[in-house]
């Protein structure tokens, strides 16, 4: 650095606070960025998904190989038969109304067949058997399954003994593209796992604020910052730190995933039987959706990042910060849980209650996102969310200075002798 620069450094006025949060976060962003723990912090959740992916497709096609579950016939070898007839002829028209029927090997051999203690020895692999004859058919089972069952063997056993075969007449079909039922259907689908991935996002990336502040508590660096410059300064810099950090995260993550769907799309539609291409649109576009997911998942990250700062001010070692962050992790997943809960009750209390309340409020008003058309209460909500990150960095700078200077003696009052200088990072001795 040449004198002329270093005498315009010197002549410079201190940074304001605005500057000094400038300098906390790109301080912070640079260095977790390009740490290791970064990198095993981006590569840990892959594992999960992954492993979480093999076995759903495990579990699922062991699902499908399972054993179909069967109503057994104990009647007569003429009535079985009369039966089985029926059950292809109405199978056609009810679908899977229909159960699979089998004989029962034991009562063709044992005229003394007993169904319900061979049901209650679990013998087989049947939901229920049906005894008796045609004209007074006797299913027996477990109540969920005689239930489900009574009444199609009811009607497999009338069209048995019917002279003619039921005659079902044919049917023309008209198919519409969307209906106002299906379309609410499946905007409230979009609602739900848009919350569901903003809420993951939002707790497994949260949590790096509340290290990297115990990290800074305990080799005393935040002791420094909070006498060199404003305490507010220092907490703002930190969230929209910690906040960019978490976007390069979701960058690789999602660019890791949309590779992943590109190499195998035709399988995954294959093994889910759903027509991606097709997603549910919400109801105000898709690109505004995103834009407001954006804006909303940075509130949730910025209000509960707040939160933990707060934590962190009253706290005194690394240990009691992890403690006192428990409590606010459950009620965050509550929070979830109400916002979740209103995307059925719009305009209800309850929905505006959920929208009031800071930490809540961006989960339901992206559920409102993608079940309204309606933009500009999401100007008022965004509004309010931003005044609570300011009243919430505010408080947690308040109880972290007190905190911090209360308990420092001479060695700290040495500390307020720091400053930062106008276009550096770098601290100097106040004159």
């Amino acid at each position: 650095m040449s004198a002329h620069d270093q005498a315009a450094i010197d002549a410079s006025p201190r940074l304001s606070k605005l500057e000094a949060a400038w300098v906390i976060a790109r301080r912070d962003f640079v260095a977790v960025l390009f740490s290791r723990a970064f990198l095993f912090f981006l590569i840990g959740p892959l594992f999960p998904v992954l492993v979480g992916g093999l076995a759903g497709s495990i579990g699922g096609q062991v699902s499908r190989q399972a054993v179909t579950i069967e109503v057994g016939l104990a009647m007569s070898a003429e009535d079985n038969a009369a039966i089985i007839g029926a059950s292809d002829r109405l199978r056609p028209q009810l679908g899977g109304a229909i159960p699979a029927l089998r004989e029962v090997t034991e009562a063709q051999v044992d005229p003394n067949f007993d169904a319900q203690a061979f049901m209650e020895e679990r013998r087989g692999n049947y939901a229920a058997i049906v005894t008796g004859s045609l004209a007074a058919p006797e299913v027996v089972g477990t109540e969920p399954h005689v239930n489900r069952w009574k009444g199609p063997v009811e009607l497999m056993a009338a069209d048995a003994m019917a002279a003619s075969p039921l005659a079902f007449p044919s049917s023309r079909t008209t198919t519409v593209a969307s209906s106002a039922a299906s379309e609410r259907t499946n905007r409230i689908r979009t609602a739900q796992a848009a919350q569901m991935v903003m809420f993951l996002l939002t707790m497994l990336l949260a949590g790096m604020v509340l290290s990297n502040l115990a990290e800074e508590k305990g080799n005393k660096v935040i002791e420094i910052l909070a006498a060199a410059i404003p305490m507010d300064s220092v907490f703002m810099g930190k969230l929209f730190a910690m906040l960019g950090v978490s976007f390069v995260g979701i960058a690789v993550w999602g660019t890791l995933g949309w590779g992943f769907w590109a190499i195998a799309e035709d399988a995954i539609v294959t093994v889910t039987q759903t027509n991606f291409r097709e997603l549910p649109g919400p109801a105000v576009g898709w690109g505004m959706f995103l834009f407001l997911g954006v804006l909303y998942f940075s509130m949730a990250y910025l209000l509960l990042g707040a939160l933990f700062l707060t934590i962190g001010a009253m706290a005194s070692t690394v240990r009691e910060v992890q403690t006192m962050s428990m409590p606010v992790t459950m009620m965050q997943l509550m929070v979830f849980f109400l916002a979740a809960y209103t995307i059925t009750q719009p305009g209800s209390a309850l929905e505006m209650g959920a929208i009031a309340f800071p930490l809540s409020s961006p989960f339901a008003m992206l559920a409102r996102a993608a079940l309204e058309e309606t933009l500009w209460i999401h100007i008022g909500a965004l509004a309010w969310q931003v005044l609570w990150v300011g009243l919430l960095v505010k408080g947690g700078s308040l109880l972290f200075r007190k905190k911090v200077m209360k308990s420092g003696s001479a060695g700290t009052k040495k500390k307020r002798g720091w400053s930062f200088r106008r276009n550096s990072s770098e601290m100097e001795p106040a004159e």
